[in-house]
């Protein structure tokens, strides 16, 4: 039986055969934690260091597997010692499901599942909803100093059962590190959306602020940032802007090449001085022009967003344009149009996407993404710089242990 949610530690065996020789002899169970415990202590709850007891041990008739309990000394706290090669509340072996599961990170449908590995659809849709369950940022980030210090935010435009919806995402270090879902877009709403980021990213470093968080020009999602962390830099997406001065370029490809051209040599500048005295040049150029009305006027109101872009120039590595984000939520538009957008409750639909963001962090690259560079392995393995099991559901699993929590 699983106890209260967040009080499972999941530890990797090297086998389901070296899992039974260890929960059959107390001092071979007791050996392998201290062992794991001296290599991922980020794995265990707070105080375990001081000591811990063999609790008790369980039959678990669904897996036909023994289960151990410990109980630490310093808190008298209970926790389950669960195998990475079971998935939480015994519903299914980790082999059983992760080829599956990892289907459903490419928007196969659950009928699709069943028709491959059996089951019903109902199966499928719990297996994958319960990943959405721990935290985002303590699964994803195990160590303090590896939370991002420069962000990217904003809200994916979708449906929930009709009706428009919003999931306000943040991304960082090439990971999702937020995503719920909210139905209105207002400073308020969005502050307690993006809260939950925040939350989890101060359960993991108290005093943890971004430096700079890259958003568009929605005053809702800067007012939000600002409530959250006062300390952190807004920079305006320059590729909002660009992509406006696109559209009203029309089929002019003569007119578009020469505005563009322009625009992202201002863009590339080395300085501050140098950006903000191309964006000057920029202004004077349009005014001289024969531009249509909307045309000039878009490049014009770039310009005059200068001091808002050349921020950036402070921050070294901030990010100045949407693209490590928006290169997210095109993978998270393809999984809400093959599923028809979300169904089913409020909360439902936030588990939803949370699973998506975990299946993310941790899916494993494939041969065109590790050409380049062979040692990657997935989003987890380039944030933390290792991973805790070669497959990527044993890897997620141990990661979420104690739901990504330190308890």
């Amino acid at each position: 039986m699983e106890p209260s949610r967040g009080k499972s530690i999941c530890v990797p065996f090297d086998s389901e055969e070296h899992y039974a020789a260890c929960v059959a002899d107390p001092e071979s169970f007791r050996q392998h934690l201290t062992e794991v415990f001296g290599q991922h202590p980020e794995l265990f709850p707070a105080r375990i260091d001081e000591g811990f007891v063999l609790h008790d041990k369980s039959w678990s008739l669904k897996q036909q597997l023994m289960l151990r309990r410990i109980e630490l000394k310093a808190t008298a706290g209970v926790f389950l010692v669960r195998p990475s090669f079971l998935l939480p509340y015994m519903v299914g072996r980790t082999e059983e499901v992760e080829k599956a599961l990892y289907l459903r990170h490419w928007g196969v449908p659950f009928d699709a599942l069943v028709y491959g590995f059996g089951r019903d659809a109902m199966y499928w849709y719990r297996a994958e909803i319960a990943l959405g369950r721990p935290a985002i940022v303590g699964s994803t980030v195990k160590q303090p100093e590896k939370l991002p210090g420069h962000l990217l935010a904003d809200e994916k435009h979708t449906w929930a059962l009709g009706q428009e919806v919003y999931v306000p995402t943040t991304v960082g270090g090439g990971c999702i590190l937020g995503a719920t879902v909210t139905d209105a877009a207002s400073a308020d709403a969005l502050e307690t959306a993006y809260g939950e980021f925040a939350q989890e990213a101060r359960a993991l470093s108290p005093t943890y602020s971004p430096k700079t968080v890259c958003t568009d020009g929605w005053e809702g999602t800067q007012s939000a940032w600002r409530s959250l962390f006062p300390t952190v830099c807004i920079i305006l997406c320059f590729l909002h802007s660009v992509l406006q001065i696109a559209r009203r370029c029309g089929r002019d490809r003569a007119t578009r090449t020469l505005i563009l051209g322009r625009v992202w040599a201002a863009y590339h500048s080395c300085t501050r001085a140098q950006f903000s005295q191309r964006l000057r040049r920029l202004r004077e150029w349009a005014k001289a022009r024969p531009l249509k009305g909307a045309l000039r006027q878009m490049v014009l109101k770039l310009c005059s967003k200068g001091p808002q872009f050349a921020r950036a120039y402070r921050f070294p590595g901030a990010h100045r344009t949407s693209n490590a984000l928006d290169r997210l939520m095109n993978h998270q538009d393809r999984r809400f149009y093959a599923m028809r957008y979300l169904h089913g409750t409020p909360d439902a639909t936030r588990l939803a996407v949370r699973a998506m963001a975990l299946q993310w962090n941790f899916h494993p690259y494939g041969a065109r993404s590790r050409r380049n560079d062979p040692t990657r392995r997935s989003p987890f393995h380039d944030l933390n710089g290792f991973e805790y099991h070669p497959n990527w559901l044993h890897n997620l699993l141990i990661a979420s242990s104690m739901g990504g929590h330190k308890l």
